[in-house]
């Protein structure tokens, strides 16, 4: 039996008006050259800056995505995430219509991602479904408040001296092996029970030491509130220029929340480097010390992320702490002037205090902070003011007495009061001190009753003292906790407590 024409065209329209697909929106690029992970596309006309762009799969069938970076006239130049031997000249791209965006949630919490935030730990995919993306624009000010909550690191030297706030940047700084990562990592244990969120960017370093930070962390019951996102030196420079924007986002979803969040970005100076690596093979010109032109900016926006959020915006703070590694102690140079420039004070850590046995070693002459007393509690504040005053004096001192061959008593004294106060101030790593500890040693230092005691027994003399308290006068410490300050019935009993341990103590 024959098949008419018509019957076929019938037929036909109403396939046709029944089919469905979905209608995908993406332009198409040809690759033109491949070199060092650097793309370079023909095409892709309506590619946005930082969009992701999806490329032809490894042999292995693995997805691989790209960054549009270099936007031009004839073409895109981006960065491939991942592995890029496969491509070639006149492989085909496509864009996503999506920012990069990472995963964010309760889910990432004890765990270690990437900067796409993929699982890096072997325990298992995550679960969430929420996602942020990477680059933001900070919150105005009108959406801040000014920052006067502490965030105690227990370490003595910064919480008296060099205070941190919720929300605010605070700057470490230093030569290689001065001891950047431990302060960070104390700030992280510390947190431990008190509802803040931390997230460790560990930027181009060994894989073994972000082995060795996370098992550290979790030896310390820290992992329970921590999330290491880790680009290792192993990985493209694509990674590790986003590795800090993945970190900033995930703690900014923490923020929105009301809660409390701490990101430690370790460090810096890599990050410059990844980013000047990439930009001068996308070919953009170079300026000072090759760097380019834009490198500020690329720091400036990811630290004005972080801030303390009003409370008709939930309340929230994300406290960002950036490390930068100097070479000679040059706090001049390019990257460190930018980042100090940014930030709200540093931390400045010497090679030759590190040498000599000062832990950590901060130089609190340079160091600084411009919150300042805002972010201490009274009680702090309270003991603090003339800690800076005796070794302000101490420094100035010494470097005198050098040149002095007989003393008078008074500033035989203020050198004695000195070298106890900077006894005081060193701190074993990984064992930080609670608040109210910290405020008792300190006031027992200012106040004389260290005066009698030998320099090299001085540390002897803290361990005792706090386990003496511990067991002796527990309901001392309580009270500090709780009001926050140091009442004049406090401070009595705490003089009547230390006469008493002093008595006692064979020093």
């Amino acid at each position: 039996m024959a098949v008419r024409s018509d019957e076929i065209s019938e037929i036909l329209k109403k396939r046709i008006a029944q089919f469905e697909a979905p209608i995908v929106e993406a332009d198409e690029g040809i690759i033109t050259s491949v070199s060092d992970g650097i793309v370079r596309i023909y095409g892709l006309q309506g590619a946005m800056a930082g969009e992701l762009l999806r490329f032809p799969e490894t042999p292995s069938g693995e997805t691989v995505m790209g960054l549009a970076l270099d936007l031009r006239e004839d073409g895109v130049g981006a960065v491939v995430l991942g592995e890029y031997q496969h491509l070639q000249e006149g492989d085909t791209v496509r864009t996503t219509g999506r920012i990069a965006e990472v995963p964010v949630g309760d889910a990432l919490v004890g765990r270690i991602v990437d900067s796409l935030g993929q699982v890096r730990d072997g325990k298992g995919a995550l679960k969430t479904d929420k996602t942020l993306p990477v680059e933001r624009v900070a919150p105005g000010v009108m959406f801040r408040q000014r920052v006067d909550t502490p965030l105690q690191t227990g370490i003595k030297a910064i919480d008296a001296m060099i205070p941190i706030g919720r929300g605010q940047r605070e700057l470490i700084i230093g030569d290689r092996q001065t001891g950047k990562t431990a302060i960070a990592l104390d700030a992280i244990i510390n947190q431990k029970g008190t509802g803040v969120i931390c997230i460790y960017v560990a930027i181009g370093q060994r894989a073994s030491n972000v082995a060795r930070v996370a098992a550290t962390l979790e030896q310390h019951g820290a992992m329970e509130h921590t999330i290491i996102v880790a680009a290792t030196a192993a990985e493209p420079a694509a990674m590790q220029y986003l590795a800090p924007y993945t970190g900033c986002a995930i703690g900014e979803y923490f923020m929105q929340q009301g809660k409390h969040a701490l990101v430690v970005y370790d460090d810096l100076s890599k990050h410059a480097d990844a980013y000047r690596q990439i930009s001068l093979l996308l070919r953009r010109p170079p300026s000072r010390e090759a760097y380019p032109g834009d490198v500020f900016y690329l720091h400036s926006r990811l630290l004005e992320r972080a801030a303390r959020m009003a409370d008709k915006e939930g309340g929230g703070s994300l406290t960002a702490l950036p490390v930068i590694e100097t070479k000679a102690n040059d706090v001049a140079a390019f990257i460190p002037t930018n980042v100090i420039s940014i930030t709200d004070g540093q931390i400045f850590l010497e090679t030759d205090l590190f040498n000599a046995g000062m832990r950590p070693a901060i130089n609190v002459g340079i160091s600084v902070s411009r919150v300042g007393g805002d972010a201490q509690t009274k009680a702090m504040k309270q003991v603090a003011g003339q800690l800076r005053l005796d070794m302000a004096q101490y420094r100035e001192l010494a470097a005198f007495s050098q040149f002095a061959a007989d003393l008078d008593k008074r500033t035989r004294e203020s050198l004695d009061r000195g070298q106890r106060m900077t006894e005081i101030l060193k701190q074993p790593q990984y064992r930080p001190m609670p608040f109210a500890k910290q405020v008792m040693v300190i006031y027992a230092g200012t106040h004389g009753f260290l005066d009698a005691v030998a320099i090299d027994k001085v540390k002897e003399w803290e361990l005792g003292f706090t386990r003496f308290m511990d067991h002796e006068h527990k309901d001392i410490e309580e009270t500090i906790t709780k009001d926050r300050k140091i009442e004049d019935a406090t401070a009595t009993a705490l003089d009547a407590a230390i006469a008493e341990f002093n008595k006692g103590f064979a020093g």
